[in-house]
């Protein structure tokens, strides 16, 4: 459902034309009944009904050109108005009501006010030709009042519709904003991502291939170069399948769930590096996509350390959920040094309101990850 739905009908739109019909068909109505003796008031009456309809007729479009005419309408009958069964005072009503609904932008009130002076005048000067009493006058201006406040009270009405719109618009185009935004953010994640995973990959055929040239240049051991490069091809095709994998969760929202990402993880590293990896995994909670997978790309850098600077040395894996999430990968005996790659997870995990940590611990060294 659109937002707009549920706004109020705007009155200078279908249920402000029915007012004017209403008020139009009431006006006449009243008319129809007059029985004045003098045919000049008929004149008076029929030619300011019909400036009364060209005045409602212009409210929204000429608001200017409609005050005149509601003006001259206003006073002409307020003059009238005390003559015996002119029923004018019909007319000065609908025409004041009119006036005030009018939004004069830059000049407030004010024209209501010469309005409402100009139609006070015409109830005085009614009072004294035809001879009617203070009461008369003091009762038709406090109909006027009555109405007028009537109008004002529309006009408020009208006005906090338009700032409703108004505000309504601003509030889709900022989501309109946030949307993009968002949209921003995630080929961000996406993208860097998909570094994270390059990173990986390309760090751990690294290694596999310093390997074989080792194991051809100095032992002469084609046999186990072969199987290093065939290993390489292997981390070859998983790095592909890795980088579709994080473009597919991140799109869908859809990440396995971290303990069993990391067993994966583990076992992966232990038959392409021949490395024991012992993982070990404490409480249980539900991560958001973007947590589990910069968690899971610092523990991928981690190992990919471990494998090119302490290569057959134990790594331990420890999952802690506990007011938060903290992963821990430590490997014994040798320092690794941080690199690009877990300055890069830093920042990573910055953007999921994490941090990542990486250090000598006594003979270890130790990476922290952790998202509270």
């Amino acid at each position: 459902m659109k937002l707009k739905a549920l706004l109020p009908p705007r009155p200078h739109g279908e249920a402000g034309w029915v007012g004017r019909v209403l008020t139009a068909g009431v006006a006449v109505a009243v008319l129809v009944t007059a029985r004045p003796a003098d045919s000049w008031v008929w004149v008076v009456l029929g030619v300011t009904f019909g400036l009364f309809l060209v005045g409602s007729v212009l409210m929204a479009t000429r608001p200017y050109v409609a005050f005149a005419l509601l003006t001259v309408v206003g006073v002409a009958n307020a003059v009238i108005a005390g003559y015996p069964r002119s029923n004018a005072l019909v007319l000065v009503l609908v025409s004041i009501t009119d006036i005030a609904v009018i939004d004069f932008r830059r000049h407030g009130n004010r024209p209501i006010i010469a309005a409402g002076i100009g139609i006070a005048a015409g109830y005085a000067v009614s009072a004294w030709v035809f001879d009617q009493s203070d009461s008369w006058y003091f009762t038709q201006l406090l109909w006027a009042a009555v109405l007028t406040a009537f109008g004002l009270n529309r006009r408020q009405y009208e006005a906090q519709a338009r700032q409703t719109e108004q505000l309504l618009e601003q509030t889709q185009l900022a989501q309109s904003e946030h949307t993009r935004a968002a949209a921003l953010e995630e080929r961000g994640r996406i993208a860097r991502d998909l570094h994270d995973v390059l990173a990986h990959s390309l760090g751990a055929l690294s290694v596999q291939l310093e390997v074989a040239e080792a194991l051809l240049a100095e032992r002469s051991d084609t046999a186990g170069a072969l199987e290093r490069v065939r290993r390489s091809r292997k981390l070859a095709v998983q790095g592909l399948t890795e980088a579709r994998n994080a473009v597919a969760a991140l799109r869908a929202d859809q990440v396995p769930e971290l303990p069993a990402a990391l067993a994966a993880l583990a076992e992966q590293h232990e038959k392409d590096h021949g490395t024991p990896v012992r993982l070990t995994v404490t409480g249980h909670e539900r991560l958001e996509s973007g947590v589990t997978v910069a968690l899971l790309g610092a523990v991928r850098e981690a190992l990919t350390n471990a494998a090119r600077h302490a290569p057959g040395r134990i790594v331990d894996i420890r999952l802690v959920y506990d007011d938060g999430v903290r992963v821990s990968v430590r490997n014994n005996g040798v320092t690794n040094g941080e690199g690009f790659g877990l300055a890069g997870m830093r920042e990573r995990l910055a953007l999921v309101g994490g941090t990542l940590t990486a250090g000598a611990d006594g003979e270890d060294w130790l990476v922290v990850a952790e998202v509270v």
